[in-house]
C-alpha cells in the first residue's frame, strides 16, 4: 500500500497571481465606489437620462463601423463621449452621451480610454 506522502502534490505548481487578482479587483472597485459621483448611475435621473439616449439612438451602437441594433437594453451603455471626471455638467449632458453596445463600451472605448485618447 503507498503512503499518501508519496503522492506529488497537483496544486502546488499554480502561480501565486491567480489568487491575487480577485483582491486587486475588488479593491479596486471599492475604490472606485468611494467617489461621490459613482452614485449618479443609481438614481431614477440617470435611468430616464440613459432611456433617453437609447431611444434617440434608435437602440443603434454609435461606435464607428459597429452599428448594432439591440433590442435587449442590459446590452446597451450610455457611455460618455468625453470623461466626466465627476464633473457634474458633462455628466447630465445629453449632448455628451451616445449608444454604444457592451462589446464596444467594454473593449474599443475601454483601449480608447486607457490610452488616453477619450
Amino acid at each position: 500500500m503507498a503512503k499518501l506522502t508519496s503522492i506529488r502534490p497537483r496544486l502546488g505548481g499554480l502561480r501565486p497571481k491567480v489568487a491575487s487578482l480577485p483582491v486587486d479587483r475588488q479593491q479596486r472597485d471599492r475604490q472606485r465606489d468611494e467617489r461621490g459621483w459613482r452614485k449618479w448611475y443609481k438614481t431614477a435621473r440617470w435611468q430616464r437620462l440613459r432611456m433617453v439616449i437609447l431611444r434617440r439612438d434608435l437602440f443603434t451602437c454609435q461606435w464607428p463601423g459597429c452599428g448594432r441594433i439591440e433590442a435587449d437594453t442590459s446590452q446597451l451603455v450610455a457611455d460618455h463621449r468625453k470623461p466626466h471626471r465627476g464633473n457634474d455638467a458633462l455628466f447630465w449632458d445629453p449632448d455628451n452621451l451616445w449608444c454604444l453596445c457592451k462589446p464596444c463600451h467594454d473593449s474599443a472605448k475601454q483601449r480608447e480610454e486607457r490610452r488616453g485618447d477619450g
